[in-house]
């Protein structure tokens, strides 16, 4: 490891499966302090205790407002500042225009907008004084549109539009703090293999085993989380980076 964030201070939300986990473990051996947060104890403390001192986890359900100035209060008192952000808790659900419940339609939106305006607030009120990075995941549904998943589409699109906004603020207000998004299109996870058909080999479906099909692993997130975090990102700002394998590019 070439050891790319050392001493910097990272939270990250849903930290504690799939692509959350998959960056929690990158970010701490390249030489962050780690604050893992989810609604998920056992995995998130588990997941902690595999990583070492370098991590500690916090429960945290990144839609509440409370939850989140709890666990700002606990970085502010047990760092004193906060590096990088990387929002990425979410919920994918199912349904077109013509099957979406309005339930599903304010679920998936609290989880996967609100919770990112929220950390966005949050983490520039503590980093302002020394800049960071905050990175927060979108998808290639943003870009694109899925007709089969409605609200997981909007909810994306949004966190988009909001990190752009807080780009411009951030940079006209001269905070030193840059904000982009992530767009993966499939990415192996137990969420999306959810929703994927029954005695379907997942091994099948990644780039690994072929390069037309459209699935990668958390681990090529990790990565573009990694450089965005990183000071070799510090020109970056406000940049939609797909990480897809060209799929936007080959449905046009």
């Amino acid at each position: 490891m070439t050891r790319r964030v050392q001493g910097k201070i990272a939270l990250v939300t849903g930290g504690a499966n799939g692509i959350g986990r998959a960056c929690a473990r990158l970010l701490a051996a390249e030489g962050a302090q780690v604050v893992i947060s989810d609604i998920d104890e056992v995995e998130g403390q588990a997941l902690a205790q595999e990583i070492g001192a370098a991590a500690v986890f916090v429960r945290h359900d990144a839609s509440s407002e409370h939850d989140w100035q709890q666990v700002m209060v606990f970085i502010g008192e047990r760092y004193g500042r906060l590096d990088i952000l990387f929002n990425n808790a979410g919920i994918l659900r199912k349904g077109s225009i013509e099957e979406a419940s309005l339930e599903d339609w304010h679920k998936v939106l609290r989880i996967n907008s609100d919770s990112v305006f929220l950390g966005c607030r949050e983490a520039i009120a503590l980093m302002k004084a020394t800049g960071g990075s905050i990175i927060n995941m979108s998808s290639i549904a943003a870009l694109a549109g899925r007709a089969d998943y409605l609200a997981y589409s909007a909810s994306k699109g949004a966190v988009a539009a909001l990190s752009r906004s807080v780009a411009v603020h951030c940079r006209q207000r001269k905070y030193r703090i840059r904000c982009n998004t992530l767009h993966p299109d499939s990415v192996l996870t137990d969420m999306t293999r959810a929703s994927w058909p029954v005695g379907l080999d997942p091994a099948r479906m990644t780039i690994d085993s072929d390069p037309m099909q459209r699935t990668c692993l958390p681990e090529d997130v990790a990565a573009s989380v990694l450089f965005l975090a990183s000071d070799e990102s510090r020109a970056i700002n406000g940049v939609e980076l797909r990480v897809d394998s060209g799929q936007l590019l080959m449905s046009i």
